[in-house]
């Protein structure tokens, strides 16, 4: 019955089952496991006048319904509403069906978004049923589920070709082991699926989510950890802790390190001594001097005769490593080497010699470190910045150059919550760099209205007069016209020509090439640009202390980790900096907006980031939809350690794992996923 395809159900045509297709629905299964986004409560009906910004539900008739067509073929259909005591307009877009479906004097139960825009309040995009219907047909009463739309197939319809497999649901088999139910307090998969679909009350609704959720933790988290159980029993590079070595590199410095930079130091070299190969991650918000770490190991690595591999995203950061380790181990005789693809030619051909060699100690590069022509001599020590940027056969590719597993240090600068860390990187070992070297200020953070934008280019202006450099963050490359967002080439263009036609500006994005982008960084650095209007490109990985002030366009479209990065941009010296958050529109900032104004805590921003927007704003887009968690929330960290509970016993008790297939499989998938080893 699973594997029926849903061409087969009753109602579901030609039409029907292309629309589906197009959504990944092919089988009775993946009907059953296409799970609604929110759920509406018809019966909390509000009075026009009561209601306040947010989702709301309202019982109204329609007073006047018309559709017109605006800019680029774009329907917008307005109606009149009114409950009887008061009036609202309802907005839809391209939904041009609804003149048709609600007709003049006819009432109506509305769910939406009530919002103030356009200068008036609103209710936009708002679900439509029919009272009356609504309580004869739909099985759950005032509580509805709402499914993500599939195009070509109305709400209601698609309800009811979910309800016509009921007694599939009912039938469905358990997937977790029996005795996890009583244990863990979890209802029973089919009652779960049963509930989602059609619940009869809230706390349903959340009985359900939670076994579900508990399987998609349990499956990632069981992963994670195989997967350390497994990178343990591979014999590492066993590097000896050298302690003049570490006091001499101490004392050359000149600065002295936090005392989270000592303890994360203290971590990876404890980890250098143990036969099993370190696996750890290094988390240290922008500017915290993660490279100083690396540079010590590395340090010791080279005393001990072992090589150090350290790969970046992109050449620029690359180039700001490698320039960066040559200060800080010039005094070891310690020979580094810069390797990305714009070292080419006689040049190329004799790095790669002395790297196989052993003539060269550390090895800084992109991509082109994993290339077959290079060939390490004795590779012990492996560092991947930004490692989340990185698929995992990049990653692979790497440690694969050692004859043994090599110590690997993943470093991030986008601070990981605690929950996220459990379930995606369970097999790591992990430090934290959480303060920030002495002599830095904190970098002053305000939200700026729309309107008042001028006062900005006036205080950018200011700071180019003292020496410093500027700048300018927009999220599109090109202009869109059916949008107001803006874009890098509008900016571009608009300010070099007017308000800063007397000042050097230039203009980096995605589309550029590696070496328009190389050059354009370059510039910028050698204060050959003072203005850098920019994509989100420089978020991570561009370090120039001289840049003081930075002015991010429509900051509300970003999420919080993302401006915290591009903020991270400037503060990088002891001058003060500024950062300028300019909203979309002339609205109230939100609070989650408000929070970056307040907070310069990238741990504490990014834990918000992750209650509001889920892990795809930390983790990356890519990982995240490989891990393809449809409902398990990364923030619940009461269940995350249920579910660790639950991991450690099935491992203790010693079940065999294949027992449960589709555990099972899951499990292998997400060991490729999440291993970074």
């Amino acid at each position: 019955m699973l594997s029926t395809p849903v061409s087969e159900l009753k109602g579901v045509g030609q039409k029907l089952n292309t629309a589906f297709k197009k959504k990944g629905i092919s089988t009775v299964r993946d009907l059953i496991e296409y799970l609604p986004r929110r759920y509406e409560d018809f019966s909390a009906a509000q009075k026009i006048a009561d209601l306040e910004p947010g989702n709301v539900t309202i019982l109204a008739s329609i007073e006047s319904i018309e559709t017109k067509t605006v800019r680029r073929g774009l329907k917008l259909t307005t109606a009149v509403i009114s409950d009887g005591y008061s009036k609202l307009k309802a907005i839809w877009f391209n939904q041009p069906y609804r003149a048709s479906q609600l007709k003049s004097g006819e009432e109506f139960l509305f769910s939406g978004k009530f919002e103030f825009s356009y200068n008036h309040y609103q209710l936009s995009n708002p679900s439509v049923e029919k009272p009356k219907i609504f309580l004869e047909k739909e099985p759950s009463g005032f509580l509805t589920p709402v499914y993500s739309s599939i195009k070509n197939i109305r709400p209601y319809n698609l309800r009811k070709i979910i309800e016509s497999v009921r007694p599939t649901i009912a039938l469905l088999p358990e997937t977790l082991p029996d005795h996890f139910l009583d244990k863990f307090n979890l209802m029973s998969r089919s009652e779960a699926y049963f509930d989602i679909h059609f619940p009869e009350s809230k706390e349903e609704i959340a009985s359900a989510k939670r076994r579900l959720s508990f399987e998609e933790l349990f499956e990632v988290m069981l992963a994670s950890r195989l997967n350390k159980q497994e990178n343990s029993k591979f014999d590492g590079c066993k590097i000896e802790f050298d302690l003049n070595i570490v006091k001499k590199f101490v004392e050359k410095l000149d600065f002295k390190l936090t005392n989270a930079q000592r303890l994360a130091i203290w971590e990876v070299l404890q980890d250098f001594q143990k036969d099993e190969a370190m696996n750890r991650l290094l988390q240290g918000d922008v500017g915290s001097g993660k490279t100083v770490v690396a540079g010590l190991a590395a340090c010791v690595a080279a005393s001990k005769g072992y090589q150090t591999a350290i790969m970046a995203p992109t050449e620029i950061l690359a180039t700001q490593h490698a320039e960066s380790l040559q200060e800080i181990l010039n005094n070891f005789g310690i020979k580094i080497a810069l390797l990305t693809g714009s070292v080419k030619g006689k040049a190329r051909k004799i790095i790669l010699e002395k790297i196989k060699s052993g003539e060269i100690d550390v090895i800084v590069g992109t991509h082109a470190l994993i290339q077959k022509t290079v060939n390490y001599n004795n590779l012990g020590f492996v560092v991947v910045d930004e490692q989340h940027r990185f698929g995992v056969k990049q990653r692979q590719a790497l440690l694969s150059k050692a004859d043994r597993m090599p110590n690997l240090l993943a470093m991030t600068a986008t601070p990981i919550p605690r929950s996220l860390q459990l379930v995606v990187f369970g097999e790591l070992d992990v430090s934290i760099i959480n303060e920030m070297p002495k002599g830095r200020k904190k970098i002053e953070t305000k939200i700026w209205a729309p309107t008042n934008i001028d006062t900005l280019y006036d205080k950018v202006d200011a700071e180019i007069e003292k020496g410093r450099q500027a700048y300018i963050i927009c999220n599109l490359i090109d202009e869109n016209p059916d949008n107001d967002t803006k874009s890098v080439e509008e900016e571009y263009r608009k300010l070099r020509s007017t308000v800063f036609n007397h000042r050097q500006v230039g203009m980096l994005h995605g589309k550029l090439s590696a070496d328009e982008k190389q050059k354009v960084m370059q510039d910028f650095a050698n204060h050959n640009l003072d203005i850098l209007i920019s994509t989100t490109v420089v978020e991570v990985g561009v370090d120039v202390p001289n840049s003081t002030i930075m002015i991010i366009q429509n900051a509300d479209k970003f999420g919080l980790s993302q401006l915290h990065q591009l903020r991270g941009r400037v503060g990088r010296s002891s001058h003060q900096s500024y950062c300028y958050l300019v909203m979309s529109d002339n609205n109230k900032p939100t609070q989650r907006i408000r929070e970056i104004e307040k907070s310069n805590d990238g741990f504490y921003l990014a834990q918000v980031d992750l209650d509001l927007r889920g892990p795809g704003e930390i983790y990356g887009n890519m990982q995240h939809g490989a891990l393809n968690l449809k409902i398990a929330n990364i923030a619940d960290t009461k269940l995350i350690s249920t579910v660790q509970k639950a991991v450690d016993y099935f491992i203790e008790s010693g079940e065999d794992l294949k027992k449960y297939e589709k555990i099972y499989n899951n499990v292998k998938k997400y060991q490729k996923l999440t291993n970074l080893n």
